[in-house]
């Protein structure tokens, strides 16, 4: 069960990703967590919503979801939300240097730097309906040494 939950919903534009990252990041900060994992976190999610942006709706600017959830104080989830026109080969998709855009120059290693990350990826796609990219971490580090 989760202890705490938080949802942000907003303009599916590239401007609104440090917002994204400083309301789940703040939203984190109640768990005591090192600074190590927190960025850790934070690279993942900026991956998942900078790829439902550049992918899902091919810039048109529609609305992408977060939800973060911590679980007894240790598990953290996130889900990165969008209805936009999904993903026909997650396999394809999720291979290291693959990009459907070839003409931006960081792409290719978002979900590959989302395993890297967390400790697991999963995503649900459907064509013409959205992908939710859910990424999991279960805390390590603490700041003090509490467990």
């Amino acid at each position: 069960m989760s202890k705490n939950y938080i949802k942000i919903e907003c303009k599916s534009v590239i401007e609104n990703i440090p917002a994204i990252r400083v309301c789940v990041s703040t939203f984190l900060a109640t768990l005591d967590i090192h600074i190590d994992e927190l960025m850790d976190i934070k690279t993942a999610l900026s991956e998942a919503v900078t790829n439902a942006i550049e992918h899902a709706y091919d810039n048109s600017e529609e609305q992408v979801i977060v939800e973060a959830s911590i679980i007894e104080d240790k598990k953290i989830v996130i889900k990165v939300i969008d209805y936009g026109k999904g993903i026909e080969d997650i396999a394809l998709a999720m291979t290291p240097a693959y990009t459907s855009k070839p003409e931006s120059e960081h792409a290719g290693m978002g979900f590959t730097i989302m395993e890297s990350f967390m400790d697991e990826v999963i995503i649900d796609s459907v064509v013409d309906e959205g992908t939710t990219i859910t990424l999991t971490k279960t805390i390590r580090k603490r700041k003090s040494n509490k467990k």
